[in-house]
């Protein structure tokens, strides 16, 4: 029985990533882009440990943790790109 529902959430969240990345693409603006790829992160995250567990596994652990932190960072860099239009501003001294 754990497993049926374990499997359900997996292909729910499979569809939740479809739907994110359809928003990623053909998102109206830049925020709405943004959103769509930090919850494709998540679901992403949540995706990788459901197979961890229907695995029986730990090895799964380290790819959830690094995916976690390259997301967060990622969603950071793309929301200060949108705030400020450049990603690493540098001073010049004419």
């Amino acid at each position: 029985m754990m497993e049926k529902v374990l499997l359900l959430a997996l292909v729910l969240f499979i569809v939740a990533i479809a739907l994110s990345l359809y928003r990623l693409v053909i998102g109206p603006s830049q925020p709405d882009r943004a959103i769509a790829l930090d919850t494709v992160g998540v679901n992403l995250l949540s995706a990788i440990a459901i197979v961890s567990v229907l695995l029986s596994t730990k090895a799964f652990l380290d790819a959830i943790l690094i995916l976690g932190i390259l997301s967060f960072i990622g969603t950071i860099s793309f929301s200060k790109y949108i705030e400020r239009g450049v990603l690493i501003e540098r001073k010049r001294n004419d």
